[in-house]
């Protein structure tokens, strides 16, 4: 059976900041609408109390898919960051029409995994993994929270845009090349890439 990845999390101090709680769920959700660039696999983007949150993405492609969560938000005017608990495993279902009656080993590992993060922990990975895969989750969730909102933007396209070419990109944000390159070195893109071929191909 095909391992999957489910993505459960909620927003930090969300009620901190009501005015900002739709923008940001807006925002996690156009962030799953770009996994279609590296997943086939809908992610059937599922609100769930308020200001909690799930979607599924092929288990190879969860890392890379909770970087751009992380990095839309971030790059965003909220100033919300999300918790994120990624289940490994098998799914027996998917819902009927979200994910709000989905169920399965994947499933309960992300429950479970949000319910038991430790405090001040902000993302946590559990299911069928290995040391390996804590290990780039626990240095993603240290990272991705020290980028600049220059360098999150520039991740979140990036890591779903590895067909589009610098020059591309660069215009389309109206800055230059050189300005591009520098976010992307500034973001640790270039470490990113192999981490992420590794995480993908260690399933």
């Amino acid at each position: 059976m095909e391992k999957l990845a489910v993505l459960t999390g909620d927003l930090i101090a969300s009620t901190q900041a009501p005015d900002h709680l739709a923008q940001a769920m807006a925002a996690l959700a156009a962030a799953t609408a770009t996994f279609s660039a590296f997943t086939d696999l809908p992610p059937r983007f599922t609100r769930f109390r308020g200001d909690g949150w799930q979607c599924v993405v092929p288990a190879g492609c969860a890392l890379r898919a909770a970087l751009v969560v992380a990095a839309r938000l971030r790059a965003g005017e909220t100033g919300l960051r999300t918790r994120i608990a990624i289940g490994i495993g098998p799914a027996d279902t998917l819902g009927s029409r979200d994910l709000a009656d989905a169920a399965g080993p994947a499933f309960t590992a992300s429950g479970r995994a949000l319910d038991h993060m430790a405090r001040g922990q902000v993302w946590a990975v559990a299911g069928d993994i290995a040391p390996w895969h804590e290990a780039l989750v626990a240095l993603a969730e240290w990272h991705s929270a020290r980028w600049s909102r220059e360098q999150a933007e520039a991740m979140a396209i990036a890591l779903c845009s590895e067909t589009a070419t610098q020059s591309q990109i660069a215009n389309g944000l109206n800055i230059t090349r050189q300005a591009w390159q520098a976010r992307l070195s500034g973001a640790g893109y270039g470490a990113w890439r192999p981490a992420l071929r590794a995480f993908e191909s260690g399933f």
